[in-house]
C-alpha cells in the first residue's frame, strides 16, 4: 500500500524530488512522496557502489517502476557509506514508506555547505504545487 502524501519538516529537499536527512556529517537520501507517486509501483532499485562518490545534481543510480526508469539525482556530494539492501530486495518499500524504510543510500558529506542550497518542506511543497 502506498504511503499518504507528506513532506516531513526535518528533511531538506532537492528540486529533482530527492530528500536528505542530515545527521552531523552524514546524510540519508531517498526520493520524495511526489516522486514515488509519479513513478508508480517501484519494481527495481539500481544503487551506487558503497565507497563510491556522489556529486550534487548528478545521477547516482536508478529506480524502475511499472511506468518508467528514472535516474536518481543526488541532492548532495559525498561518499556512499551504506546502501539500503532492504530496498534492493523489496523495492516497493519506497512506495510504502519513502521517508523511513524506503531510504536509498547514506553518504558522508564532502561539501557540507551544499545543504544550504536545498529547499525546506514549505518551499518544496510550493514547487510540487506548481507542477
Amino acid at each position: 500500500m502506498a504511503a499518504d502524501e507528506s513532506y516531513p519538516n526535518d528533511l531538506k529537499y532537492h528540486r529533482e524530488h530527492d530528500w536528505a536527512r542530515i545527521e552531523g556529517d552524514t546524510a540519508t537520501l531517498g526520493i520524495t512522496w511526489y516522486a514515488q507517486d509519479a513513478l508508480g509501483e517501484i519494481v527495481h532499485f539500481e544503487p551506487p557502489d558503497e565507497g563510491g562518490s556522489l556529486a550534487r545534481d548528478e545521477s547516482y543510480g536508478e529506480v524502475e517502476s511499472v511506468k518508467a526508469v528514472s535516474d536518481l539525482i543526488s541532492p548532495l556530494s559525498g561518499e556512499v557509506v551504506e546502501v539500503n539492501a532492504a530496498v534492493i530486495e523489496a523495492p516497493e518499500k519506497v512506495n510504502e514508506d519513502p521517508y523511513g524504510e524506503g531510504w536509498l543510500v547514506k553518504i558522508r558529506l564532502s561539501e557540507p555547505g551544499e545543504v544550504d542550497d536545498l529547499l525546506d518542506a514549505e518551499a518544496y511543497k510550493q514547487l510540487v504545487d506548481e507542477q
